[in-house]
């Protein structure tokens, strides 16, 4: 049976998980058909385990906040002529337990036994906390 792996993305320059949401619906940041995609420099060397059930998790001010399905991996060739990776998500982000996570650059592979769980059905539309003090909360435990 083959295992299933996920990849970790900082969320560079967006405040919460609106923001990044909010990226994603731009034009620039979607598929032709509309799907959410990140390109990236470096092509997965364990695709196939991605492929196979894995989500991109996202940081978001030095916290794990929310994560998306990986639908595919597209090339994409850039203007500078440089071919690329399209990580192509599910559309929607998925709120998971706040983890906070030390600043990295790239992506990383993230277990699954390592990923923080979803966050339990019927808290989804609880209005978040500032970033800050999700953060301040999840350093000392509290989730």
């Amino acid at each position: 049976m083959a295992k299933t792996v996920n990849l970790i993305k900082l969320s560079v320059g967006t405040e919460d998980v609106a923001g990044l949401a909010a990226w994603q619906a731009t034009a620039r940041a979607q598929t032709p058909e509309g799907n959410p995609r990140h390109i990236t420099r470096m092509w997965p060397k364990r695709e196939a385990e991605i492929l196979n059930g894995g989500s991109i998790y996202w940081v978001i001010k030095g916290v794990i906040l929310c994560r998306q399905p990986i639908l595919r991996l597209d090339a994409y060739d850039s203007a500078d002529g440089i071919r690329r990776c399209a990580i192509v998500s599910k559309p929607g982000l998925i709120l998971v337990t706040p983890t906070p996570k030390r600043a990295f650059q790239g992506w990383r592979y993230l277990t699954p036994e390592d990923a923080p769980e979803d966050v339990p059905k019927g808290r989804e539309s609880e209005v978040p906390l500032p970033p800050g003090l999700t953060k301040a909360l999840a350093d000392i435990g509290v989730r």
